[in-house]
């Protein structure tokens, strides 16, 4: 479905593009920019604490592994979001822990009462997760740990929300709502509870680009420097970049960059620097390197470059950077595979390495653990999770053991 057509049925789980390519997609490149002027939980086998706080929401706009001496002892929390609708659907999100040292995963439960909680996100405090309830009726829901209770679900504006992220200030819940290209603030409490939504605002322009018949808002996060609000968009080949009122929670366009006309750009990560940004394209199967002025937000889109998955079909998911901004790794669904790129030039550019095997069919996400020894591959057609140790000095990917089973694993979120 790269054309972009996109199948619907209904409410509470609509056939979205997303899932659509999800359920039936198929089987060294230099980049460079010039440097930038009420529902019920199941209890039954809670998810213990972090014993310390997990990565703030900075891991939201730069997904990046933090560094650490030694791996934490005991079980950690490993949450596991999911489809509840379809064939092999799960029943909520999942509850899960992992050994640090060794990356087993073993199973804990489900959070249920929440609909398609297809992407996961944490309070920078770590008493609160957020998932999206990807359906018609587009909501986000908030979950209090310990005891994973759901304590209140809030309606987006839009429908089809396929992402989230967490304010550095921990006093609002950014969404993104793909099936009708909007993003949405939501107002945090002192509880981590979600206020009503504050504002939203629909991408109307540019016009959608090829085989595109409207926006796709793919991804809504902060920049490192805490400034601005940047929004991918999928459907108008846009990032749109926003201020944010922390008084008023309402937005105000920036700035706006183009990517080539039917790239179809997913999901941007930046490196720790805080000077580059990382652009996963979706539709044309291509990464660039973008430069960022955090004075003004402005982003500065670089040329488009393969990701080394070859001539197949192959849809770029997300790009992870390591902690000390030494390496990149990008989620192939279609190939399945994980891009291994060095980086270089202070984050200007990305020298591709290799491809490594994923362990599963279709990594829909990547997540670093917190102290970055692990990589979690989110296997969505084989609904399974694959565990990789991360070589610190020479990013090498190890895989550890078989991959977890988890039904229609589309997001996994260790703390």
């Amino acid at each position: 479905m790269k054309n972009g057509a996109e199948p619907s049925r209904g409410a509470g789980g609509g056939w979205t593009r997303r899932r659509f390519v999800g359920a039936l997609a198929g089987a060294a490149a230099i980049t460079t920019v010039p440097a930038p002027a009420a529902p019920r939980a199941d209890r039954a086998a809670p998810t213990p604490l972090p014993k310390t706080p997990p990565a703030g929401p900075a891991s939201s706009a730069s997904p990046s592994a933090p560094s650490s001496p030694a791996p934490p002892s005991g079980p950690r929390p490993l949450f596991l979001g999911t489809y509840t609708s379809g064939d092999g659907a799960g029943k909520g999100i999942g509850l899960a822990t992992y050994d640090a040292a060794t990356g087993a995963v073993t199973g804990g439960g489900v959070v249920t009462g929440v609909d398609n909680p297809s992407f996961l996100a944490v309070h920078p405090d770590g008493r609160t997760l957020y998932a999206v309830d990807e359906q018609t009726s587009g909501a986000v829901t908030a979950v209090r740990f310990p005891g994973n209770e759901v304590i209140g679900t809030r309606s987006t504006g839009g429908a089809g929300p396929c992402h989230l992220s967490v304010h550095p200030s921990g006093r609002w819940l950014l969404s993104a709502n793909y099936a009708s290209g909007s993003v949405a603030v939501h107002p945090v409490d002192a509880s981590g509870a979600l206020g009503e939504r504050t504002d939203l605002v629909t991408h109307a322009s540019p016009p959608p680009g090829p085989g595109q018949q409207g926006p796709h808002a793919h991804q809504f996060i902060t920049s490192p420097d805490g400034g601005h609000l940047l929004a991918v968009d999928l459907g108008t080949d846009t990032v749109y970049t926003y201020r944010l009122d922390e008084t008023r929670g309402t937005l105000t366009e920036v700035s706006r960059a183009l990517t080539k006309p039917g790239a179809g750009p997913r999901h941007l990560t930046f490196h720790p620097g805080g000077r580059y940004a990382y652009l996963a394209n979706e539709v044309d199967n291509t990464v660039t390197v973008c430069g960022y002025e955090p004075a003004t937000g402005r982003l500065t889109v670089g040329e488009p470059r393969s990701t080394g998955t070859g001539s197949g079909t192959s849809y770029p998911a997300q790009l992870l950077v390591t902690s000390n901004g030494s390496y990149a790794f990008l989620a192939n669904r279609g190939h399945n595979s994980l891009t291994r790129y060095a980086i270089e030039a202070d984050g200007a550019r990305l020298r591709l390495l290799d491809t490594v095997p994923v362990g599963g069919d279709f990594p829909r996400h990547i997540a670093f653990s917190p102290d970055g020894r692990l990589l979690f591959a989110a296997n969505q057609r084989s609904s399974t999770v694959s565990v990789f140790q991360v070589d610190d000095g020479s990013g090498e990917l190890r895989l550890l053991g078989a991959p977890f089973a988890s039904p229609v694993a589309v997001c996994a979120l260790p703390l």
